[in-house]
């Protein structure tokens, strides 16, 4: 029995580690039983009291603060499978938004549109293969993705895939090694990027509650655009433990060594960290930590001039909630932290040093979810989205109200 117990742990719980493309608030994609196709019907009204925040005008300056009321339909679908060897499951939703006055120098209707696909096959006891992909082409940022800080000037591409082997060497040793490779593509902006990463991770169980870990990653960037290339490689240490039955976390820390193709080598503090808890039925709480050097959005306009930084250091914090109070009433919340720092900046057009720059967001939001019967619910929910930015295009107040009622069948 014991033995059995490890063998899960060491391979089973390495997707709480590895699988990047569901977010920083996933933790793997192990279900416990199959669920069969749904269909979901979204209609939501929102209004919007700065539709044209953190983008600038013809004139180069931060567009008025103007609010106006949209549309905002979806229609999606989502399935899982399971089986002794193979858990799959598939989500995905097409949508947009639809603004009714759009203020001038901003389109009125955007794309709002997701798909994700995830797999994990069980070869053997000692050999499991895991994948999760993920898509999405929307207008605003996800925060829990790690590659957006504030507003784009416009819809962002997003794709990014994960693909790994895990082995169990021993009864307490096991290994997982992948490819990793990402992309972002962003409407009118100079901060593209395609990125791939090969990384290995040893995983040593230290006991039936903890899993020491060593991770090696190597990430090749490659900018669309004025922005540097870059190299990056980061030797972390960390665990997996279980405080309790109910709340288990990982965390990582070490070194990014950087080599960037316009500057000099550096080398900086990576640290990262999640927090799943679940105190009772009705409550589940998730958070995230990162701090890292990134290497997206280093390409900004600073008084009518372009700068690249190469020093963009960031620190990611997240936490989310749900509380079941009833079955007929549920609630969500959450709340996106993110200061960043812009550093060693050079001025495109002659390679003058720029200042430095900060900037910090924050993102909180809060929902009530009405339960009509089995098939439909009614839905409320407030937005809050701040930035102070030393750009002055991305300074920025906005509050958001909606709402909605879904059907699933």
């Amino acid at each position: 029995m014991i033995t059995k117990f490890l063998h899960t742990l060491i391979l089973g719980v390495a997707s709480v580690s590895l699988l990047h493309a569901q977010g920083f608030y996933q933790f793997g994609t192990d279900q416990g039983e199959s669920i069969p196709l749904k269909w979901k019907l979204n209609l939501n009204a929102v209004y919007d009291d700065n539709v044209g925040a953190g983008r600038a005008g013809a004139d180069g300056r931060p567009l008025d603060k103007e609010g106006s009321l949209a549309l905002n339909p979806s229609a999606g679908a989502s399935m899982t499978h399971v089986t002794p060897q193979t858990t799959a499951d598939i989500f995905g939703h097409l949508g947009f938004i639809y603004y009714l006055d759009s203020p001038n120098q901003v389109d009125d209707t955007f794309s709002q549109s997701r798909l994700s696909f995830n797999l994990i096959h069980r070869f053997s006891e000692r050999i499991r293969f895991s994948s999760t992909n993920f898509i999405s082409y929307e207008l605003e940022p996800d925060y829990a993705y790690g590659y957006a800080t504030t507003r784009t000037g416009g819809e962002t591409l997003f794709w990014e895939t994960d693909n790994a082997v895990g082995y169990r060497i021993s009864e307490r040793l096991g290994s997982y090694t992948g490819i990793l490779v990402k992309q972002t593509d962003s409407d009118g902006s100079d901060n593209d990027r395609l990125s791939g990463q090969v990384y290995t991770q040893l995983r040593y169980q230290y006991s039936p509650q903890t899993i020491m870990l060593f991770d090696y990653r190597y990430e090749m960037v490659d900018a669309r655009g004025p922005a540097h290339n870059a190299t990056n490689q980061y030797i972390l240490l960390g665990a997996e433990h279980m405080f309790t039955q109910n709340i288990t976390g990982v965390m990582r820390a070490g070194v990014q060594l950087r080599d960037l193709e316009t500057r000099d080598s550096a080398t900086n503090p990576h640290v990262e960290a999640n927090i799943i808890a679940r105190p009772n039925s009705a409550l589940r709480l998730r958070s995230f930590i990162r701090y890292s050097v990134e290497d997206y959005d280093t390409v900004q306009n600073f008084n009518g001039r372009d700068a690249e930084y190469a020093d963009r250091s960031t620190l990611r914090f997240g936490v989310a909630g749900d509380y079941v109070i009833n079955p007929s009433f549920s609630l969500v919340s959450g709340l996106d932290y993110i200061p960043t720092r812009y550093r060693d900046g050079r001025f495109l057009n002659d390679s003058t040093a720029s200042r430095d720059v900060d900037e910090d967001v924050i993102n909180f939001y809060i929902g009530l979810n009405y339960r009509i019967n089995d098939f439909m619910m009614a839905k409320i929910g407030y937005n809050y989205s701040h930035a102070d930015s030393d750009f002055p295009t991305r300074d920025y107040d906005r509050n958001r109200i909606s709402l909605g009622v879904s059907a699933e069948f």
